[in-house]
């Protein structure tokens, strides 16, 4: 399963899609934000996603106990209309943020919160939507975005297994089935015990989609663990300096660290190859080192071949090991030194 993002082909025995995930990490200012793509661009990321929101799409200007955040995240302590107005991307830079990403090489994408969004990014020629994990149970939201016939990543940070189920149905009964997953845990930060990477193949082969992960952690070990069982998008969060704060800082990657995860997740693809029982040519002149079949002793024509006078030792150059118990007890058909590798021709 695979399909196409621009130019980029996403899944099957493709490279890993590596997405920079710019969220809040602009911090209202638009040339901090140019700097933090062009800096993604520089770490190695593949694309740049925003989202596209404003807090009067997300919920309601309201303070009472049903809108306070009080969930043990970093963001108690305010409303959901405060933590949208602190972090949502203006509409109007966005266009030019994607102008500019364009001209770096990567890839621009959104997440849309409604349907004002969908037709403002579809305006925008976005080529690929991204579901976030909360918004999974938003079917009218999905059908929306499946209709537009581009490719539909899905977070299931928050999902169960009905709601994954019933989102790919959704994307479906569009006609569409360019439809990724990604493994999410809707921590901020993400605790490791609650990643449970063991979930992404079993995705792959359950929704016969492409998979992959969105990270919510700043262990650098969970996306090379991912990307070892199938994941083929990766997806972090990016900021320049996390001192200096913002909603998103805490479980955002600074460039360096990126840049890091990129590089090893580029090593780790090439390491993991193909399967393959082939020696390339290194590989098979270390073959020399193997143990083979040599005269041990120095013996004569017609002398009875036997465990003492030939043993499988190092180097690789005689007769395989496989073969002593065969020649047991026949005889050497002609005189030989010790540390002659044994040949057939040697044996009568």
């Amino acid at each position: 399963m695979y399909f196409k993002i621009g130019e980029k082909e996403v899944g099957a025995n493709c490279p890993v899609f590596i997405i920079a995930e710019l969220s809040a990490n602009h911090l209202g200012d638009f040339n901090l934000a140019v700097e933090t793509i062009k800096a993604m661009k520089e770490s190695g990321a593949d694309a740049v996603k925003m989202q596209t929101y404003t807090p009067d799409t997300m919920t309601l200007d309201c303070d009472n106990d049903y809108f306070k955040i009080r969930q043990d995240t970093v963001w108690d302590g305010s409303t959901f209309y405060e933590l949208y107005d602190d972090a949502y991307l203006p509409w109007e830079w966005q266009p030019k943020l994607k102008k500019i990403a364009e001209k770096l090489g990567l890839i621009a994408f959104s997440s849309p919160f409604d349907k004002t969004s969908v037709d403002f990014l579809e305006k925008m020629d976005v080529p690929a939507y991204k579901i976030a994990s909360f918004e999974i149970t938003d079917i009218p939201l999905i059908e929306t975005v499946a209709s537009c016939g581009k490719p539909v990543i899905i977070s299931t940070g928050i999902a169960e297994f009905s709601d994954i189920k019933l989102a790919i149905e959704t994307c479906k009964k569009q006609d569409n089935h360019q439809i990724a997953l990604l493994k999410c845990t809707s921590s901020y930060p993400a605790p490791i015990e609650s990643t449970n990477l063991k979930t992404i193949p079993h995705m792959a082969e359950t929704f016969k989609t492409v998979v992959g992960l969105s990270d919510h952690s700043l262990e650098p070990v969970v996306p090379l663990g991912a990307v070892a069982l199938g994941a083929k998008i990766i997806e972090k969060h990016f900021i320049l300096d996390r001192k200096m704060g913002g909603p998103d800082s805490k479980f955002s990657l600074e460039p360096e660290e990126f840049n890091s995860m990129v590089n090893s997740v580029r090593t780790l693809e090439t390491a993991m190859g193909k399967v393959s029982y082939e020696l390339d040519d290194a590989t098979r002149s270390s073959r020399d080192f193997s143990r083979s079949l040599f005269v041990v002793e120095d013996v004569k024509k017609g002398e009875h071949i036997n465990q003492d006078n030939v043993k499988p030792i190092r180097p690789g150059f005689g007769l395989h090991p496989q073969y002593l118990k065969e020649i047991s007890g026949k005889k050497f058909t002609k005189n030989l030194k010790k540390g002659t590798p044994l040949r057939w021709d040697h044996v009568m």
